[in-house]
This record gives structure tokens, sequence and C-alpha cells, in this order.
């Protein structure tokens, strides 16, 4: 390993810091039969949870396990064919005997079945286009999966997208289908909190009551500081404390910015030296920079009401109150009307979040670039 601050793919064990116990409540609902409600920020580290415990022998030994992140689709046909495309791609270096069964289960759709007699295996191609019921093409694979050889799980990462869906009732479609599996395990996880917590702990929808709900905080301080120290000594360089302590708290200990801060760091450390306070300000500085381009973008396409709101929210940082008449003064806002109508585009665009009564940027990095450019410099720590 020539870098331990690892920000994609799987990480090994001793390079994954703290989420013991998370990952033990994890394995301890599934291997129990039970479904868990994930919620956390975005880029809080939810999906490389999912995945360490999958890599864990009590799933990798028992079960088929399977990740499925739906935050790009915007229907039920999508949401099928992802599914399904996930599923068949997992039975394929998984096991012959299960991806016969899944092709020959999947009578609704056109897909283009075939075989491959230098691998001795079937071939599989599906389009979009290919799925005309997305119901019965859901229930059948639903099935195959109830008919496995061992269990699964399914994890649904950014669940809450179902609720965008043009399609009526789709929570209740799926809870349909899933409460009367016993060989098909779930994890539902989802970022955007208010949405999540609706879905699952209001009486009033079809998945109430039906999981336990792990919410996933930062890795405690004095877990993540003495592990970033460690791994710059392991790898014969140098990091103070207190440095770690200031990215921490810039962040608000979200996981993917600490890391992918100190990954980059640690590039610009050379083996022997010290990872000072400006190489980190040089580092920040350059995430910016590569993050400018697709922030310009998403702003671009943000109406002008709505770009005021985000440059207030950010320059707070947290803001409360914002249809108040003294944030409004304060940001020459048009009104508290206009507030809350540009605060109700930004949530469902996934550039604002609002959690009790404040109001916060989700993307830290974001959050950072708007009050850069407010205010032509920032202060990194």
């Amino acid at each position: 390993m020539n870098n331990p601050f690892i920000i994609t793919g799987s990480i090994p064990e001793k390079y994954f810091c703290g989420r013991r116990e998370e990952s033990k409540k994890v394995i301890q609902t599934l291997s129990n039969g039970g479904n868990l409600c994930l919620i956390s920020p975005r880029r809080m580290g939810k999906s490389k949870l999912i995945y360490f415990c999958y890599d864990k022998p009590e799933c990798t030994d028992n079960y088929y396990t399977f990740y499925i992140d739906i935050l790009h689709t915007s229907s039920l046909r999508e949401f099928t064919y992802v599914f399904g495309q996930r599923v068949f791609d997992l039975l394929h270096s998984k096991s012959q005997k299960m991806l016969t069964a899944f092709v020959r289960g999947l009578k609704s759709i056109n897909a283009k079945f075939g075989f491959d007699p230098m691998n001795n295996m079937p071939t599989f191609s599906l389009e979009l286009g290919d799925i005309s019921r997305p119901e019965f093409t859901l229930a059948e694979i639903f099935n195959c999966l109830e008919k496995a050889d061992r269990p699964c799980v399914v994890a649904f990462d950014e669940f809450q997208q179902i609720t965008r869906y043009p399609e009526k009732n789709i929570e209740a479609l799926l809870r349909s289908y899933i409460q009367h599996l016993s060989n098909v395990h779930f994890i539902f996880a989802g970022s955007e909190r208010h949405l999540v917590t609706e879905m699952f702990l209001s009486s009033a929808r079809p998945f109430y009551n039906s999981t336990s709900v792990l919410e996933l905080q930062p890795i405690a301080e004095e877990e993540y500081i003495p592990f970033v120290c460690h791994w710059f000594r392991a790898f014969e360089r140098s990091m103070g404390e207190s440095d770690v302590r200031k990215i921490y708290d810039l962040f608000d200990g979200n996981t993917y910015y600490m890391q992918k801060t100190f990954h980059e760091a640690f590039i610009n450390t050379p083996v022997g030296s010290i990872c000072t306070a400006e190489i980190l300000r040089q580092t920040i500085g350059a995430m910016l920079e590569e993050a400018g381009d697709g922030y310009r973008l998403i702003l671009s396409r943000v109406p002008e009401r709505q770009k005021e709101l985000l440059y207030a929210v950010a320059a707070e940082g947290k803001a409360r109150k914002i249809m108040s008449v003294d944030f409004i003064r304060k940001y020459s806002l048009a009104s508290s009307s206009a507030v809350q109508a540009a605060s109700r585009k930004l949530m469902e665009l996934d550039l604002l979040t609002v959690e009790g009564n404040v109001y916060s940027i989700p993307d830290m990095l974001l959050r950072m670039y708007l009050q850069k450019l407010r205010e032509n410099s920032i202060v990194f720590i």
C-alpha cells in the first residue's frame, strides 16, 4: 500500500478507522434476520461501512451481498434495471447455478440471453427499454433471491430517491414484496435525514417500524486524530495532532473530505519530512480548484433568488431562522416567502439540508467554495 488514506474501493481492515460498534450492529442485525435503515449525511462513510461489513467473513462466507446505488435513478423502471443488472453481475462471478436460475426466472423482459461456450456460462444483455412492466420484473428478481441457495443481503443506497419517482405508491409496492421475503435482508441507506426518517419512522408510511435504525455520526476525533498521526509515522512522515484537529474541525468530521485531504497531503509530504500547515492549505486549495468546474456548472443552473440564499447559508455555516427579518436584512434577501420557496427548491436539488431548524449545505467543499467566492479568500487552518 502506497497511501494509507484510501478514498476509492474497498478499505482493508487495518486502514479502516473506527466504526467498530456500527459494523457490529450492521452484522448482528443482518445475521438475526433483520433489516436496517442506515442514515448519515452525504460522504460520511455509509457506503464504505456497508462494503467493510460485506468483506467480513460473517458476510462473505454466508451471504450473497448486493450494493445498489439508486441516486441517479429517476423511475421505477430505472430502479428495476439497475437492480437486475447488479444482481446478474454479482451472480455471474459467484454462482453459475444461481445465475442460470436468475436468467430463467426473468420472463417479463425482452433481454438478450445467450450462452458463452468458451466459459460455459450464460450471457445477459439488458437495456432500459427491455423492461416494459417493471413491477413484474421486480417481483421476479425478488423471487429469484428468495429461492437462492444462501441468504442474500441487498443494500439500496440513497433509498430516499424513490420518493421522487413519478409513479405513485412506490413505497407501498416495494414493501408489499419485501415483507414476504425470509431469505433476503435489506439495508436501506439514505443521506437526506428528513426524508429517510419520515419514510421509516412515520406511522403513516409503508416502511414504518420495519427496520432497525442506525444513524451514522462522525468518527470521534479522539479516534481519528491518532489514526492519521499513526499512519504518517508508519510511512516515515510526521503530522502534528493540532493540525489534524484543525482539518477535523474544518470539515465537521466529514469522513470523505478528511480522508481526501490527508490522502493528498500524504502524497505532497516527502519521506522523512513533516506535513506542515502550509502543505494542508495548498492541498485544500487544490481540492477547491479541482472541484471548481463542477461547482460552476451547478451554480449556472441555479436561479438568482436560490443562489442568494445559498450564499447566505454558506456564510453562516449553520443558519437558523432563515425566514426571520434579521436574516433577510443581513443578507439582502427578497422576502420570507421568497426564502421559503428558494429553500424548498434547493432541498429538492440536495444543495441545502435542514435538521431541526438548522439549515446547512451538505457538501462541505461546496460551502467552502461559496464562502471563497463571496469573500474572495478563505482561511483554511
